[in-house]
């Protein structure tokens, strides 16, 4: 339109700033909960709506964006497009306490109020349970969520946000890409599965009536040889009712497609999405609720305040929260300095990166697809765990630094990063603090804390009855920690109170060895089968132009040398040692470990499962004990009673409450559970619980369990 130019310069003159979100759109709007008062915060409002971005391919701070100069641009030269957001906030914002808390979304999926509140699993938080125990908001945060990866699946409240496609001078763009599909949800062997997971969207296959230039592989291991399925005995297909009904992005193998046995599709898609601008959208949403007023039409943002005329934003300062695929995002963000906006702002002051392994991940490549990442078995050469990896302080060479680019934007915001025990077995997490070749420690820059919580899954299991798992699964959960941490990162970053010294397991004091020295030294305990591996990640050949351009010219990738990653060292129960260790450790019902071996009955039993750990209760009695050959000593032979037990927890959850690794009332809430708990405890459940349907649903989903 020829109005825009004016409308945009008018824009601008409301709100004497310079914002890449250019227009909000509130779509809906009510109180939260009922209007259920949090505190001293009182109620919170809820609101629902659009933000419209634009984008300057000429502003440095967008040059990593890949293929942004291929993207469709207005009259003005900019890149436009729009994405859902949702906004929780106090409704006096003057009770808030002034901070902005974002939460990147799993694939479309909100975490925050699960984590750290212990809240419902929810996409549309409206109740008093889904705020669970309501610490974000007696806080007085303003939290928020906007949409980034244009893969997710529309659903379920589920963020959603359409990106521009990349053209060559207005022609298409078409390539030849690689997808792995392995089933991991059941005894049978589907006829049919789609070419994506985790309520993700996929590239559909062109001309996909015609498998003829479409290649399908299956191989037993990663590194195994890639044996041709030939073209007649599978299709683009779904199978619906025993009927064959064409799909681009679903493939129907005669047969079945196997348990654990990997099948690699490599096969032809075109229009490919400016993926990178996904991490400009977090960027830009952050940049307009922290430091903006009002859009460039003068519409007011939701925490902003008039004063003396004008909307100015009630936030000091933005911190960031990333849950598994969304830490590895914060990561990515850092690495390549989309913390920093088109007026050179850093968006946020402090980052809270959970879960994320050693990873980054395929959020900034030409026909990039979100949701793929390294595991033991599947997806090895998908483009998350490679370097940088280590956070090192100044004067260290940056070639292994996450950190290199943002200490030429001279803005390093604070950083609190925490992995589980799981990480290091299944997302090579001890690359963070290692040299690439796993034999040394290496320092992180005073601005960064680490912390790994021992003995913990990459969510607490619901049931701790196996599914696709050889073992019973392990139900520790960290919310407790989560809490403490945001209270330290808080204090850091607004009164300088600097947190804990970092607290993780290392090489010079022997708490970090292989995943062989841990099979060979763990305790024998009945039925346990060790694994005695861990991902270990390929160096992957993408091709000359990938690291440069973001384009696959090798496909598939060829894979070398693996990276040398190690896991926990353990005590003589079989519990890790260093890094946080919650009373689940320090007083033991039983033995928690971030490993779980995929059972024979779902194939591939030699490799371990994504995200599940393993837990082996202790036997109540000495007799009990004798009987099954436990190493391990019983319940009875190390607690005299009950009170012994609480009294133990309760001077365990004191000494982490003065380390500040947890808060006074969550030390409470654990001295509460002990003392809830009926004693002696029951032997728990171990009978299988078998998956015989795929289902369709997001994998990565750590869910709130009580921890006794």
């Amino acid at each position: 339109s020829a109005l825009l130019p004016l409308a945009l310069l008018l824009g601008a003159l409301v709100s004497g700033a310079r914002a890449e979100v250019e227009r909000i759109e509130v779509t809906f709007r009510s109180t939260f909960a009922g209007g259920q008062a949090f505190g001293d915060v009182g109620a919170y409002e809820k609101i629902r709506g659009r933000l419209f971005y634009a984008v300057d391919p000429a502003n440095p701070a967008n040059a990593p964006v890949v293929d942004l100069a291929l993207a469709p641009k207005g009259e003005d030269g900019k890149v436009r497009f729009s994405g859902d957001f949702l906004l929780l906030k106090p409704v006096e914002l003057r009770r808030g306490n002034r901070r902005l808390l974002y939460d990147v979304n799993n694939r479309g999926n909100l975490y925050m109020l699960r984590h750290i509140n212990g809240g419902s699993r929810t996409n549309d938080p409206s109740s008093v349970g889904d705020g669970g125990n309501g610490f974000l908001m007696r806080q007085g945060y303003s939290l928020l969520w906007s949409a980034w990866n244009w893969d997710v699946r529309a659903g379920n409240h589920r963020l959603q946000i359409e990106l521009p496609i990349a053209t060559d001078n207005g022609q298409i763009i078409r390539q030849r890409i690689a997808a792995e599909i392995v089933n991991s949800y059941g005894l049978s062997a589907p006829a049919s599965m789609p070419l994506a997971w985790g309520n993700s969207r996929c590239y559909p296959a062109l001309d996909a009536g015609d498998n003829s230039k479409a290649v399908l592989t299956q191989r037993g291991v990663p590194d195994g040889a890639r044996v041709p399925i030939p073209n007649e005995r599978w299709s683009f297909s779904r199978i619906e009712d025993g009927v064959h009904v064409p799909d681009p992005t679903s493939i129907a193998i005669e047969g079945g497609i196997q348990p654990g046995i990997i099948y690699e599709l490599i096969y032809e898609v075109e229009n490919s999405r400016v993926v990178g601008l996904g991490l400009a959208a977090v960027r830009d949403a952050l940049s307009f609720f922290h430091f903006e007023g009002v859009d460039r039409f003068g519409t007011p943002s939701p925490l902003a305040k008039r004063i003396d005329g004008r909307w100015e934003t009630t936030i000091d300062y933005a911190y960031i929260f990333g849950v598994s695929q969304s830490g590895r995002f914060i990561v990515h963000m850092l690495w390549q300095g989309f913390h920093v906006d088109e007026a050179d702002r850093m968006v946020f002051e402090g980052a809270r990166i959970h879960v994320a392994g050693g990873g980054k991940g395929g959020f900034n490549h030409r026909f990039a697809q979100t949701t793929h990442h390294p595991s033991d078995l599947e997806g090895n050469s998908m483009p998350a765990d490679h370097p940088p990896f280590n956070f090192l302080p100044e004067g260290w060479p940056d070639g292994n630094d996450v950190l290199a680019e943002a200490k030429l934007l001279d803005a390093i915001p604070k950083i609190i990063m925490t992995n589980n025990t799981l990480e290091y077995w299944t997302r090579s997490a001890s690359l963070v603090h290692t040299d690439p070749t796993g034999t040394e420690d290496v320092p992180f820059h005073p601005n960064v804390r680490y912390f790994m919580t021992n003995g913990a899954p990459h969510g607490g299991a619901a049931s701790r009855k196996p599914t696709v798992t050889e073992h019973a699964r392990n139900p520790l959960g960290v919310a407790k920690v989560q809490r403490a941490m945001l209270v330290n990162l808080d204090r850091w970053v607004g009164e300088g109170v600097v947190p804990p010294p970092s607290r993780y397991p290392r090489i010079d004091r022997g708490e970090l060895i292989t995943a062989a020295e841990h099979q060979k030294r763990f305790p024998e305990i009945p039925a346990m089968r060790h694994p005695g591996r861990n991902l270990r990640p390929p160096r992957v050949d993408y091709g000359p132009d990938f690291w440069t351009e973001g384009v696959f010219t090798v496909v598939p990738p060829r894979t070398g040398e693996r990276y040398r990653t190690m896991v926990p060292a353990f005590d003589a129960d079989g519990n890790g040692i260093g890094g946080i260790r919650l009373p689940e450790l320090e007083v033991p019902l039983g033995t928690y470990q971030g490993w779980n071996p995929r059972s024979k009955e779902f194939g591939a039993p030699d490799f371990l499962t994504r995200f599940d750990g393993s837990f082996w209760a202790f036997e109540v009695t000495e007799a009990g004990r004798e009987t099954v050959g436990d190493p391990r000593p019983s319940i009875e032979a190390r607690y005299v009673d009950k009170k012994d037990y609480v009294d133990q927890v309760h001077r365990v959850a004191k000494r982490l409450i003065a380390d500040r690794m947890l808060l006074e009332e969550d030390g409470k809430a654990y001295e509460d559970a002990a003392q809830r708990m009926v004693w002696p405890p029951a032997p728990i459940d171990r009978t299988p619980f078998w998956r015989f349907e795929p289902v369709v649903e997001t994998v990565e989903k750590p869910v709130a369990v009580p921890l006794f």
